[in-house]
């Protein structure tokens, strides 16, 4: 387990970046946080880790959004809206997961039951004791 601190969405983004630099295919990055706590800007450091330039957006609405111009694809999925874990699999979730790139997966705890054993899991954490922007990063590998 490490455990990072940020004390900017800057410094967020660069924990992200550094992660998605060593990202490998077939990686699955859960991703838990309350709402605000820089999910969004953790998963843009990440795909720029990745090489991808174009805009990245939490896919809230669409569940799933596909980045496929850096060295390997990224598969971002926002399943807040999602109530039960079946389905995910209209949206391809099992393809992906199995596919030829990475996924990162914000609000995972809603899809547990179908996460697959081997992921690494991010938790983002406030401590208003330390700050408005700082934030708490810990990568725990399963």
């Amino acid at each position: 387990m490490q455990v990072l601190e940020s004390q900017s969405a800057d410094e967020t983004y660069e924990i992200g970046k550094k992660l998605g630099e060593n990202a490998k295919v077939k990686d699955v990055i859960a991703l838990y946080g309350d709402l605000g706590v820089g999910k969004t800007v953790f998963t843009k450091g990440f795909a720029a880790g990745l090489g991808i330039r174009m805009p990245v957006n939490s896919p809230t609405f669409t569940i799933l959004q596909i980045y496929d111009e850096g060295r390997i694809p990224l598969y971002h999925f926002d399943v807040y809206r999602i109530e039960e874990s079946e389905e995910m699999e209209e949206v391809g979730f099992d393809d992906c997961i199995d596919g030829d790139g990475v996924s990162v997966i914000e609000w995972p705890e809603k899809i547990e039951d179908i996460l697959p054993q081997h992921c690494t899991k991010v938790t983002i954490a406030k401590d208003l004791s330390k700050g408005l922007d700082y934030r708490r990063i810990t990568i725990e590998e399963q």
